[in-house]
């Protein structure tokens, strides 16, 4: 009698519906990043600032930033440091998903350069460690992807877009993360509160007017602490 022998099992396809809850990210992504390379050459940027910007930066709001600083006269300098700042944040967005990007060096650079608001929030979103792990990929591959598209459609259309504050564009990532967070909201009281901490340390009308640009969402980590020592009291 042939003994039965376990064969090693073919990698399962992605998760459908992972890649369908996700391609709303990637819509609104797209849309701000035609928006993004629309702006820049409308502006007078080259083509290839915003591109190049995209693929190797890869973080729209300090894009955003960096870019307004040069159009406003700013020189480079000025402009790195106002996406640095903006882009602190990502350091603990970083903490919060290292145990779902992998364990290899290169899983981790590319990770590293996928982290995003979106793809944060989208992970997080998840049950499981395994079903963390195949969101962050398909979240952060397919806005990558999405995003480089828009802009290089937006800058070779230039200023033929017209102005592009007046669709409303600005307002698809924070319609998104809204989006993103509820589940999380409405079922964890400890995320409930931590949101409310941030929230108010970041509120706009408070601290806008007198910090830089950046510096509320800084402050809005705040809420990070607080859910740390309630889940060590835990």
């Amino acid at each position: 009698m042939r003994s039965l022998q376990r064969t090693p099992q073919a990698p399962r396809a992605p998760r459908r519906d992972l890649v369908r809850d996700s391609s709303l990210v990637w819509l609104a992504g797209g849309i701000v990043g035609l928006s993004f390379g629309a702006i820049s050459v409308a502006g007078g940027l080259p083509v290839w600032v915003p591109v190049v910007m995209s693929l190797v930066v890869y973080a729209g709001s300090a894009q955003f930033s960096a870019v307004g600083v040069l159009l406003a006269g700013g020189g480079p300098l000025a402009a790195a440091a106002t996406g640095l700042l903006l882009n602190v944040r990502t350091a603990a967005f970083g903490l919060a998903v290292a145990d779902v990007v992998g364990r290899g060096r290169a899983a981790r650079l590319l990770g590293a350069h996928l982290v995003t608001d979106e793809t944060v929030a989208f992970t997080l979103a998840q049950s499981g460690p395994v079903r963390r792990r195949a969101a962050f990929w398909i979240s952060g591959l397919g806005l990558f992807a999405v995003w480089n598209a828009g802009v290089l459609a937006g800058a070779l259309a230039g200023d033929a877009l017209g102005d592009t504050a007046r669709y409303g564009l600005d307002a698809a990532f924070p319609g998104v993360l809204v989006a993103l967070v509820l589940p999380a909201l409405r079922t964890d009281a400890r995320v409930r509160r931590c949101a409310l901490a941030g929230a108010g340390a970041a509120s706009a009308t408070a601290v806008t007017p007198a910090v830089p640009a950046g510096v509320p969402v800084l402050l809005a980590l705040a809420g990070l602490f607080l859910y740390g020592r309630t889940e060590a009291a835990a």
